[in-house]
């Protein structure tokens, strides 16, 4: 059954539309029409978590319909630095994009005294392909079967539990809920989403917080417990498993999201086009029907829209790191 969810900071906004003049195009479309050539997609993880999907499935889509190569190229580590300084040092061309998670957008900056990159400035933000949730998950060992109970656990045995985290936003959510829920629990770091449920299922960490796809198949097959999913509303593709709202952390929301960023200065004729074509994907039936099996919200936003975003997230999630005490290893 499907579970409606409250409109967000995400919801869908007019397509931009596509510049028509080509006096002012830039040095892509002055040699000839763009895309001429394969496209790169660079992920900072590794296959299998939601950003690699929805960069692969957005990917194909686009090869499709320009009949132009896309090759999704994952450059795992370091909390998506590497991929995202690769692309925010590439030429403005539209040949390289990044699948731009929101941990390297707004979260790395609250969590790094010194970034290669600037989220705001070597950037043209595209579109957000999707957001969602993440959810709550421990070994089925751990003797916790809801939020309360994994609450009162830790505050039992505080330091002994740990938690898995494949990327900064997943840390940053468990600091949160640690805050929040006045407990002390050790991170422990991973690549990715993938191996840090990985951890989990086989008990080297106790807890994580993690995006939907590496995860739901796992509680399904009751290989791990999802006690809490961190929107406002329950996910339609695991109804059973409460809010953290109503687990008992009224206070408790986060939302992430995947989206398109080209290098700073790449023409706007570009940008509008890669936008626009996103836009229509993400619309498409089996697109949809992916998503939704998935647990992502497609949205397809205005560039503009996406810039606004990334400032005030990078501020709100700047105060959550210093209120949580909470510094990346350089």
């Amino acid at each position: 059954m499907h579970l409606p969810r409250k409109p967000g900071p995400f919801a869908m906004l007019p397509c931009a539309a596509l510049a028509v003049g080509m006096a002012c195009a830039g040095p892509a479309f002055a040699q000839g029409a763009w895309p001429s050539k394969p496209i790169r997609l660079v992920v900072g993880f590794p296959p299998g978590g939601a950003n690699d999907i929805l960069g692969r499935l957005v990917g194909q889509k686009m090869q499709d319909a320009w009949g132009q190569s896309v090759l999704v190229d994952n450059k795992p580590g370091a909390n998506a630095i590497i991929a995202t300084e690769i692309v925010a040092k590439a030429p403005p061309d539209g040949y390289t994009l990044l699948i731009g998670a929101s941990g390297a957008m707004v979260f790395n900056p609250g969590l790094y005294t010194k970034l290669p990159y600037d989220p705001v400035k070597d950037f043209a933000p595209v579109t957000v392909i999707g957001s969602f949730p993440l959810i709550l998950t421990v070994n089925p060992k751990v003797p916790a079967n809801s939020l309360r109970e994994l609450i009162a656990l830790a505050r039992s045995q505080p330091g002994k539990l740990n938690y898995s985290a494949g990327s900064s936003p997943f840390q940053l959510a468990a600091e949160l809920f640690k805050y929040q829920a006045k407990v002390s629990i050790t991170h422990i770091p991973y690549k990715g989403s993938v191996q840090a449920v990985q951890a989990v299922m086989a008990g080297d960490a106790d807890l994580t917080f993690v995006d939907s796809p590496p995860v739901i198949p796992q509680v399904k097959a009751g290989k791990v417990k999802g006690l809490a999913i961190t929107s406002k509303a329950r996910s339609a593709v695991a109804p059973e498993i409460p809010t953290m709202f109503e687990a008992g952390m009224p206070d408790y929301e986060v939302v992430l999201w995947t989206s398109m960023f080209a290098p700073a200065g790449t023409p706007p004729e570009i940008v509008n086009k890669l936008q626009a074509e996103i836009a229509k994907i993400i619309q498409m039936p089996d697109i949809k029907e992916r998503f939704a099996a998935l647990g992502i919200d497609p949205v397809g936003n205005a560039p503009d829209a996406l810039g606004a975003i990334v400032k005030s997230e990078i501020a709100k999630w700047s105060a959550v790191a210093k209120s949580a005490g909470v510094k990346a290893e350089q």
